[in-house]
C-alpha cells in the first residue's frame, strides 16, 4: 500500500481516510441490517481492496464498534440530546466509529478523528448533520483527551 501520501511512520491517510468512510458504509449496514459483522466486513473489505484503502484500519474500525458498542454508547450519552437510537443511522455511526477511535486508537490525534468524522457526514449525512457531530465530538475530546486537547499547537 504505497502512495505518494504515505507518511514516514507508515500511514497513509488517503488509504485512510477511505477505510474510515468504508468503515461507516459497514457499520451502518451492520446497524441496519442485524447481520454478523465478519458477513459485513466480508461483503465490504473485497470492494476496498479495489479502492486501496487501509484494509487493517478498515477492520479495526468495524470490529471495535461491533466489539466496545454498548461501552461507545455510554461513554457518548452524556454529549448527545437524545438516546443513541434516535440520532440519524449514518450519524449514530460516524459518532460510534469516531468514539471507539477517540477511546481505544490513541495513536491518531483527536483533530483528526474529528476532522474526518466531519468530512464523511458532510458526504454521506443529512445537510447540517455535521454541525451536530461536530458538537458532540468537540465535548468529547474535550473530556476524553483533555491533556491533548488542552495542549499547545505547532509543538
Amino acid at each position: 500500500m504505497n502512495s505518494k501520501y504515505q507518511r514516514k511512520d507508515g500511514i497513509d491517510p488517503v488509504a485512510r481516510s477511505r477505510a474510515r468512510r468504508r468503515a461507516l458504509q459497514a457499520v451502518y449496514a451492520w446497524q441496519l441490517s442485524g447481520a454478523r459483522v465478519n458477513d459485513v466486513i466480508a461483503q465490504f473489505a473485497h470492494e476496498q481492496a479495489k479502492e486501496v484503502a487501509d484494509l487493517v484500519y478498515f477492520e479495526d474500525l468495524v470490529r471495535g464498534v461491533d466489539q466496545h458498542q454498548d461501552e461507545l454508547d455510554v461513554a457518548l450519552a452524556p454529549f448527545l440530546d437524545r438516546d443513541i437510537e434516535q440520532v440519524d443511522p449514518i450519524e449514530r455511526a460516524v459518532l460510534r466509529i469516531a468514539a471507539y477511535e477517540l477511546l481505544k486508537r490513541p495513536d491518531v490525534p483527536y483533530r483528526v478523528v474529528i476532522n474526518e468524522a466531519i468530512e464523511t457526514v458532510k458526504r454521506f449525512g443529512a445537510e447540517h448533520g455535521h454541525t451536530y457531530i461536530n458538537g458532540v465530538l468537540d465535548h468529547a475530546a474535550a473530556a476524553w483527551r483533555s491533556v491533548e486537547v488542552k495542549a499547545p499547537r505547532g509543538r
